[in-house]
């Protein structure tokens, strides 16, 4: 790597910081969420047209929010976290993402190997448009969850959801299909 590319990813870095400090601590009004998701832009997050983003959100490692895509009309509650370290992850159009909800693309093998530790498996994660997700849920690495599905509150996803399903528990599993044709409270 070059010393003119190390500065740039540096100033980037710094750049991204900046306006993520400055998004996360905007105070909790209406007229700042809009403000909100457009200092998230400014720190490198792909923000597509009006998406309402309460904040705060982690972004780890510092350099991450250039891999992070959200649909327009999406809505991000409280405290959303995005391990994002090199894949991505896209979040669809209309989504609907509750508080404490974390992203994490990377993770661990299971064999340790001394001198270099258990490595980094690191795969991207896919929401289609029109997803729920529930308060707390963790969603890994290689998942794609399809178009209108329902993650509950607390769920661990670790495969892949089909469209129009609920799925809950840890590790979550399928609990039912959607009709959509059927306006149901669950």
């Amino acid at each position: 790597m070059t010393l003119f590319t190390l500065c740039l990813f540096q100033a980037y870095d710094v750049r991204e910081a900046i306006f993520l400090i400055l998004a996360n601590n905007l105070p909790r009004l209406r007229i700042s969420d809009r403000g909100r998701s457009w200092l998230y832009r400014f720190a490198g997050l792909s923000v597509a047209g009006n998406c309402t983003i309460w904040g705060p959100l982690t972004i780890r490692p510092l350099g991450g929010a250039r891999n992070i895509s959200i649909g327009a009309g999406t809505f991000i509650n409280t405290n959303a976290r995005f391990g994002v370290p090199s894949a991505p992850v896209t979040l669809g159009r209309n989504c609907q993402i509750g508080p404490n909800v974390s992203f994490e693309t990377v993770s661990h093998g299971l064999v340790y190997v001394p001198g270099k530790g258990r490595g980094d498996i690191v795969r991207p994660i896919t929401i289609e448009d029109e997803v729920w997700i529930g308060a707390g849920a963790i969603i890994t690495g290689g998942v794609t969850i399809g178009r209108g599905a329902v993650v509950a509150a607390g769920a661990v996803v670790t495969k892949d959801v089909p469209p129009l399903t609920i799925v809950g528990g840890v590790p979550a599993k399928v609990i039912r299909q959607i009709d959509p044709g059927q306006d149901t409270i669950i």
